[in-house]
């Protein structure tokens, strides 16, 4: 699942705290996840200093919302509502094919993730994911220094690592990331 936490290098973090005012080194260390914690408490999310879907989209950083098998949330259950199935708010195998499926309708890439592209053209993410949304989700020239590396999918309670550049979408920031759960 597309989620950044203490451990983690890259273009994604680097982003994340840019937006919480915070040294942007790209490095998820103490500072950011203190950083996050106190975001999350003054926003009413879990308190858990992992930065994921619901703590993107309450920040605004709507270019960072990449949802896949695993994800969980109050995101993942507003596309579910949008695809028509099941909303019980838990990205698995059947909410990925009905992405899949919804994709395919739209035009889209069809990898089965919901990250900008694809959010951009369902009505619960209409009026917050925008075409210079999607655009920000590419990596930029300056965030091209940083490394690809495993991308981790859930599978119950483990996680299988992969290659990020894989697993992301074409030139996504967050196939700039270093660092998943080692």
């Amino acid at each position: 699942m597309s989620i950044l936490k203490k451990g983690l290098k890259g273009a994604p973090v680097k982003r994340l705290q840019e937006a919480l005012g915070i040294d942007a080194d790209g490095d998820f260390g103490p500072a950011t996840d203190k950083a996050v914690r106190e975001f999350q408490k003054a926003n009413g999310l879990a308190v858990d200093g992992i930065a994921g879907p619901d703590t993107f989209t309450a920040m605004g950083l709507h270019e960072l919302v990449l949802l896949r098998v695993g994800s969980r949330g109050a995101t993942v259950k507003a596309m579910q509502e949008d695809l028509g199935i099941g909303a019980d708010g838990i990205f698995g195998q059947g909410t990925k094919k009905a992405v899949m499926a919804f994709q395919e309708e739209n035009g889209l890439v069809v990898d089965g993730m919901a990250g900008p592209a694809t959010l951009a053209k369902m009505k619960s993410f209409e009026a917050v994911v925008t075409k210079d949304v999607v655009a920000k989700a590419e990596v930029t020239p300056e965030e091209e220094e940083f490394e690809s590396e495993d991308l981790p999918e859930i599978k119950g309670a483990d996680f299988v690592k992969g290659s990020a550049a894989e697993a992301a979408p074409k030139k996504s920031v967050w196939g700039r990331v270093k660092g998943w759960f080692s």
